[in-house]
This record gives C-alpha cells, sequence and structure tokens, in this order.
C-alpha cells in the first residue's frame, strides 16, 4: 500500500497470512477469509461468516477494536467504481436502520468489484 494512498484513506488488499494471524483469536470454526483490506493501520475483511473492521489504536497500534457486522445486518449497499478523473473507487454499506452508509475508499487498481460480488454471495 502506497503511504499517500494511506494518509487519504484510501483501501488497499491486505496480505492475507498476516490477517490471518491477526484475527486468529477471533475467527470461529470453518471461517475463512475472502478478502482483507488495509487503510493505514485499520483494516476491513470479509469472511464466508461476516465482515470484520480492525481499529487498532494508540501510537504503537497493539491496542485495538474488532466490530463484527454481520452480512444479514448489510440491508443495503452500492459501488462506485473510479474514473477518468476520480482514481478512486467507493463501497457504501448499510447496516441495520442507520441512516448513514459506511463508506469506503478504494484505490483504482483494487478490484471492488470482487468485494462487491462477496457482499452479494453473503447478503442476497
Amino acid at each position: 500500500m502506497g503511504l499517500l494512498s494511506g494518509l487519504l484513506g484510501n483501501a488497499s488488499e491486505a496480505d492475507s497470512g498476516k490477517t490471518e494471524e491477526l484475527l486468529a483469536d477471533s475467527l470461529i470454526e470453518g471461517e475463512v477469509i475472502e478478502k482483507a483490506y488495509q487503510v493505514i493501520r485499520d483494516m476491513f475483511v470479509f469472511t464466508n461468516k461476516r465482515l470484520i473492521l480492525v481499529d487498532k489504536q494508540g501510537v504503537t497500534g497493539s491496542k485495538m477494536e474488532i466490530l463484527t457486522i454481520s452480512y444479514n445486518k448489510i440491508t443495503k449497499f452500492s459501488k462506485e467504481s473510479a474514473g477518468h478523473f476520480d482514481m478512486d473507487a467507493e463501497l457504501k454499506l448499510w447496516i441495520g436502520s442507520e441512516t448513514e452508509p459506511l463508506v469506503k475508499e478504494f484505490k483504482a487498481g483494487d478490484n471492488i468489484n470482487e468485494v462487491y460480488r462477496i457482499i452479494s454471495k453473503y447478503t442476497l
């Protein structure tokens, strides 16, 4: 992941081995990581069971919050692809009865269509 891209809040694909190691104590039997994306130190991880948001906190990042969003709580979702002048793609997830979506930015090289298919697979 490029530092500038990360500082701008864009996500890039995370290393699956490191992600599995980080979440080893949180994954349940039969749960498989489909894709993981990282924004500086924070991550969002799509498994075959749920969406996991990892918020690393503090100076060292050793303290972290792990938030689980069950796929059945995602009421709607959308994607906006990158264009000629806007080089970032955007994923929006509406959770439960929340009126404002959870928004994640993807840099142009990351395949937002893959993530969209994962969400579609588990929510439809």
